[in-house]
């Protein structure tokens, strides 16, 4: 490991005296490169014993599966959605605002991972996830070059919370917004019908029955 994370960053010196530091290719090295200095949780590892961790240090690729009956929950979960009226909205800089069904949401192109959940000195869960690819939605409302960040708005009313995201993690997927946990729709308690899903992130980010995206840009 050591290895590979000195020849990482000697490939980023490089990139960055040659000048292409900010090309596709070097972006991707970074990325490895992130991913190099996490730790590898093995197989096995308990869930309790990663409450006090920070989940942007951790590699969770051999991580099992948290089953749905040991699913904790944090924060509001008993706002009760009537689905028939729901709607999603996706306004700010974008083309084409919408405001997309239930249905319509499960129709779009999908994006699913096992993500690693941390609510800090309380629970630690690890779901496999399923929801809308963020840029696919992007796509479709047709989102302005000059956005810089998305924020997640939820539930709607007095209990509202919003959580801003940069558009790089929303780009390389590590910030969605799941309707299926573990092969089963969200249940009311756990955000239905939409909760972002955020890798590397505290389960604080983490917003529960979002109605509303908004694409803006911050300076």
């Amino acid at each position: 490991m050591e290895d590979r994370r000195k020849f990482l960053k000697k490939t980023l010196m490089f990139f960055s005296a040659t000048g292409i530091l900010f090309t596709p290719l070097s972006t991707f090295i970074r990325v490895v490169y992130a991913g190099a200095k996490k730790i590898v949780l093995p197989r096995g590892t308990k869930m309790k014993s990663l409450i006090q961790k920070n989940p942007s240090n951790l590699d969770t690729r051999l991580l099992e599966v948290t089953p749905l009956k040991d699913f904790e929950t944090m924060g509001l979960d008993d706002h009760e959605i009537q689905v028939a009226q729901w709607r999603l909205s996706v306004e700010g800089m974008v083309k084409i605002p919408l405001k997309l069904t239930y249905d319509e949401i499960k129709n779009l192109p999908s994006i699913q991972k096992k993500v690693l959940l941390i609510c800090p000195g309380f629970f630690a869960l690890n779901g496999d996830w399923k929801g809308i690819s963020m840029e696919k939605l992007l796509q479709k409302a047709g989102i302005d070059s000059g956005a810089t960040h998305l924020s997640f708005a939820g539930p709607e009313g007095t209990y509202e919370k919003v959580e801003r995201f940069p558009m790089s993690d929303i780009r390389s997927g590590k910030i969605f917004l799941a309707y299926e946990v573990n092969g089963k729709a969200l249940l009311r308690k756990h955000g239905f019908p939409l909760r972002v899903v955020a890798e590397d992130y505290y389960g604080s980010h983490w917003v529960k029955y979002v109605y509303k995206v908004t694409v803006d840009h911050i300076p």
